[in-house]
């Protein structure tokens, strides 16, 4: 690392405003989390109480770069103010020497963000999230807003849904898996639907309206104005059955869902040729025409989502070396303002992170939705603009 007692002595002072800052901003952020969660949900002291421990690794990748930041500021500025500089430099040591200990700073809390990214903040996220599931009826409706689907092996039957208005459920589709095969063996399509637990008998009944349902194995349809569906509930409690969003998901989680992606996309594109195939054989059947475009929409639909896994394994790791970034920038910004006050430099550095740094990171994410830029190039050009314009700094330092 580094052996100088300057050099150590440079690094005590950035560590302790960095946890005297970080303490302070988190217990701000998560006052104002603890409020607006409160506000919305309605908890009860209990519930705030146990849902603390689980948001404060949420918030420590927006507060840690900037408390990283606000640090170097303050001990360079101090420094430079008291002359401490100017000293250093006429007794021939080179300005590198002093900023290395902000550049380790830099790296160690970029490390630490980048770990509680691995396991930890996706962990508490799902589980903050579990915890306001009060019971199953919700929680199937909480899935359908989110995905508007629920389809789980461990229940025998998938629900997918064109809109939710309420509690209505819009062009509402019900499988039902036959147990031995674990194909579907009952499709039922409804117009307007509304789902209702009966816990006493562990049950989901579907109310459905204008329904017509086809029986896959006698190959029969029938229609009726109302009918009811009703399914066992699984034995597996919301948090076991729930699927994790992008952000709940676990570095390997992620890792594994991309690869599960490309070889769900191969098979799509297989089926794909093979139905294209079937078609040119064929022309004048209209259903084999229905059915790839089914393909072609499936397929579009798997690739965003992977696009979404992908921007979610770039993102993550560049937004903790955005800690490094914004120590390259402050680090000079903080010597040159030593006749101001440090809360100026701070300022000055970070209001052009603000408008500049997450903009950007914001604007590549939604660039790479529609699969014109890469993920990798969109993300991470955010910290390429920061660090570069540290660099540039750092080198303008070293000549005055």
């Amino acid at each position: 690392m580094f052996f100088t007692i300057l050099q150590r002595s440079i690094f005590a002072e950035l560590v302790k405003a960095f946890v005297l800052a970080l303490v302070a901003l988190t217990s701000i952020l998560l006052l104002a989390g603890i409020v607006a969660e409160a506000s919305q949900r309605g908890l009860a002291p209990d519930q705030i109480l146990m849902a603390i421990p689980l948001i404060i690794p949420s918030t420590l990748p927006y507060t840690i770069p900037s408390t990283t930041l606000f640090a170097v500021c303050l001990v360079y500025g101090r420094m430079a103010h008291d002359n401490e500089i100017t000293a250093i430099k006429a007794a021939g040591i080179n300005i590198f020497l002093i900023v290395w200990p902000g550049v380790v700073l830099g790296l160690l809390t970029a490390g630490a963000t980048m770990s509680l990214y691995y396991h930890t903040i996706p962990t508490t996220q799902y589980l903050l999230r579990a915890q306001f599931i009060k019971d199953m009826e919700e929680f199937l409706y909480s899935m359908l807003k989110a995905d508007r689907c629920i389809n789980h092996p461990k229940m025998n039957y998938a629900i997918w849904v064109r809109q939710l208005q309420g509690r209505r459920l819009l062009d509402a589709t019900i499988k039902r898996r036959d147990p031995k095969s674990g194909r579907y063996d009952l499709v039922a399509r409804a117009k307007e639907a509304e789902i209702r637990v009966d816990v006493r008998n562990q049950k989901m009944v579907m109310h459905m309206r204008q329904v017509e349902v086809y029986s896959v194995g006698s190959q029969t349809r029938a229609y009726s104005e109302v009918q009811m569906w009703e399914e066992k509930l699984p034995e597996s409690s919301p948090i076991e059955i729930g699927r994790r969003k992008n952000r709940e998901l676990t570095w390997p989680m992620l890792l594994e869902r991309k690869h599960e992606l490309d070889d769900e996309i191969a098979d799509i594109e297989r089926q794909i040729e093979d139905a294209a195939g079937h078609l040119a054989r064929s022309p004048s059947r209209p259903d084999l025409g229905r059915h790839l475009q089914e393909l072609n929409t499936y397929r579009k639909f798997k690739e965003g989502e992977r696009i979404t896994i992908v921007n979610e394994i770039c993102m993550r790791p560049s937004l903790a070396v955005g800690c490094l970034c914004f120590v390259l920038v402050g680090c000079p910004v903080g010597i040159w303002f030593s006749k101001s006050d440090y809360l100026s430099a701070f300022i000055t550095c970070f209001l052009p992170i603000v408008f500049v740094y997450y903009p950007l990171l914001l604007t590549g994410m939604s660039l790479t939705r529609n699969g014109k830029v890469p993920s990798l190039v969109a993300i991470w050009a955010c910290n390429a603009v920061v660090g570069l314009a540290g660099l540039m700094l750092l080198r303008r330092l070293a000549r005055n």
